[in-house]
């Protein structure tokens, strides 16, 4: 099976997708039929389209593609690239200044997702999530119903900080003792095992650092001068998250009750003493407290997040083996995302397809719920982040031309904030998420189990958060 798979992607997908390339990367710029497009514009295309192939088919992993589109786009369309591609073109202001390509790698937003990822591994060194995972779930007893509100609380609350998979990895540590003492023919374990992932996938929409397609998103915001700081987003994307867990809830104790009547967790481990602990006690404390309170302190929240970088290198609580957890995969697929839109805006395509496409023309409510649409179908079958980084540079386009018609539904925020959460409430499949995958491999869940409940999670997840967007806004 897996060599048919090789086969299929590298002796089929692979060539159709560096032909389709080649196609629109050499054809006249007429044939695009579109007024004013240029030689370097028409590479742009190209490009854009290699980059969403390659994600949607997944050739190669998702980040390998990101980096592979930025040293393109540094080769092809940077003022500094091959002298046959610069040389050909008489207009040299059309070419894009090859520091903008490179320094999506060292965007903003790269430097705030950084830091939730230290924090995240901090926090696991000196045992800060174990303590916390005890210390939260403790209130809610032994009554089933209730651990299992205390699962989804708590699995979504860490979701928030900390990587989606690793918290649902942690989480189902901790409960797969408890899975296996539940009675083998009742559901409510099923019911367990799925509040990991449906809690992991909801709870990240709470944070900029949540899950990657926030950060998308609120890459292409600020770049577009529209940027939302770490509170606006936690005030209006936190109580939407406790409103769906408690959907999650209601849903998984209808679909799969419980037949035993007393459940203990025994969490082993807790934090570790010493002083690297407080250092991440108070650190984390202040990051959090320095984030929700910018408008007070000026502090930009892309700055707070390297602050807790500097803490822990200089205290030794991380040291240079450690930076091998960081997730550098998951960065550089968001660079890729962002050096796209880059392409879009400063090769000038990005106006050129506003000028062609009647944009404002269009109805802005229906492009506000298509795009939620199409993003939760999509995402369904690719990774959140990769359907995220497809889409927002199309979105933010459209969100440009269409910024005064979309004011009244909650500007251009909502539609690609929509965007990003639409993303992360697609939990239909094994494949849709890594939490899902996780969930799977117990053994408990079938496929048909998680479809009932991604179908519920999804149309009440793009309901309830379009109908927040469009009468809160941000």
């Amino acid at each position: 099976m897996a060599d048919k798979k090789f086969s299929l992607k590298y002796c089929v997908l692979l060539p159709v997708i560096i032909a389709v390339t080649l196609f629109l990367w050499l054809v006249p710029v007429d044939f695009f039929g579109i007024e004013a497009l240029t030689v370097v514009q028409q590479r742009m295309i190209a490009i854009f389209a290699f980059a969403a192939l390659m994600w949607m088919f997944e050739i190669i992993p998702a980040w390998t593609t990101s980096v592979v589109v930025i040293v393109f786009m540094l080769l092809t369309i940077s003022d500094k690239g091959f002298g046959f591609f610069v040389n050909n073109v008489s207009d040299a202001s059309a070419f894009v200044d090859y520091k903008a390509i490179m320094g999506a790698f060292a965007n903003p937003i790269i430097m705030l997702f950084l830091g939730g990822f230290v924090l995240a591994i901090a926090a696991t060194k000196v045992g800060l999530d174990v303590q916390l995972a005890k210390v939260l779930l403790k209130p809610f007893g032994t009554n089933p119903k209730t651990v299992l509100l205390g699962i989804l609380c708590v699995v979504a609350v860490f979701s928030m900080f900390m990587s989606n998979t690793a918290t649902a990895a942690m989480m189902l540590a901790f409960l797969t003792p408890v899975l296996k003492s539940l009675p083998a023919d009742g559901k409510g374990r099923i019911g367990l095992a799925l509040a990991i992932p449906v809690a992991a996938n909801i709870g990240g929409i709470g944070t900029p650092i949540g899950t990657p397609p926030n950060a998308i998103a609120l890459g292409y915001l600020n770049d577009m001068g529209m940027g939302v700081s770490f509170v606006e987003w936690m005030i209006r994307m936190v109580p939407y998250v406790i409103v769906m867990i408690f959907v999650a809830w209601a849903l998984l104790l209808v679909l799969f009750p419980f037949k035993a009547k007393k459940i203990e967790l025994k969490i082993e481990g807790g934090a570790k003493k010493g002083y690297q602990t407080y250092v991440v006690y108070v650190t984390f404390a202040v990051t959090i407290l320095l984030w929700v309170t910018e408008s007070l302190t000026g502090l930009n929240s892309n700055i707070v997040a390297l602050i807790p970088f500097a803490v822990f290198a200089a205290t030794g609580v991380i040291g240079k083996k450690d930076l091998s957890e960081i997730e550098w995969s998951v960065l550089w697929m968001v660079a890729g995302g962002l050096a796209l839109g880059v392409g879009l805006m400063k090769t000038g395509l990005a106006n050129t397809l506003v000028t062609a496409i009647p944009f404002a023309q269009m109805s802005p409510f229906i492009v506000m719920v298509a795009t939620g649409i199409i993003g939760y179908a999509i995402s369904n079958f690719l990774s959140h982040s990769s359907a995220a980084n497809l889409l927002c540079p199309i979105i933010a386009v459209i969100g440009g031309a269409m910024a005064t018609e979309l004011e009244p539904f909650g500007g251009v925020q909502a539609l690609l904030i929509g965007l990003a959460f639409s993303t992360s409430v697609a939990m239909l499949l094994p494949i849709s998420t890594p939490p899902n995958a996780i969930a799977s491999s117990t053994g408990l869940v079938e496929t048909k189990d998680m479809l009932k409940v991604g179908v519920v999670m999804g149309v009440v997840g793009l309901v309830l958060g379009y109908a927040l967007l469009m009468i809160v806004g941000f």
